[in-house]
């Protein structure tokens, strides 16, 4: 009887290795290209490139929505330090995000219309349709939360 508990353990172990160890399905992580979309208008504002470096995510600005009659190439006016006055579409805004379970969390995500940056975690949605993005000070109740659409 000894021999068949041990037996029932080892392979127990053996699948709970398999399945820890298997790869992640693509739509479950947030690498790609998504479509910001305004909380307050919900209208799409940008395009944001996540790719993961060394573990952790980055997202750069890819291009922006913007009106006929404003500024094609618009600087981070309000920003401070390294992104002071430097181009929008190409700024990195989002970075330092690690897994946390179905999260990405730790990182950080600047907001180029007032030059803030806040601590944020990430959360696919939908099926990989949807990031939950949320962008927070202290604490991640005091802070607000935004719904990316992933470009194809």
């Amino acid at each position: 009887m000894a021999r068949v508990s041990r037996l029932i353990f080892v392979v127990s172990i053996f699948a709970f290795v398999a399945l820890a160890a298997r790869p992640v399905a693509a739509d479950s992580a947030p690498v790609g290209r998504w479509s910001t979309i305004d909380d307050n208008t919900g209208k799409p504002t940008s395009v944001v490139r996540i790719v993961e470096k060394d573990g952790k995510l980055v997202g750069t600005v890819e291009s922006l929505v913007l009106a006929p009659n404003e500024d094609p190439n618009p600087l981070c006016t309000k920003c401070e330090g390294e992104r002071k006055d430097k181009p929008i579409i190409g700024m990195t805004i989002l970075w330092d995000l690690a897994r946390d379970g179905n999260e990405w969390s730790g990182g950080r995500i600047l907001d180029p219309d007032n030059g803030e940056t806040y601590r944020c975690y990430l959360e696919v949605a939908e099926g990989g349709a949807k990031l939950k993005v949320r962008g927070y000070i202290g604490f991640a109740l005091l802070g607000r939360t935004q719904i990316w659409q992933r470009v194809p």
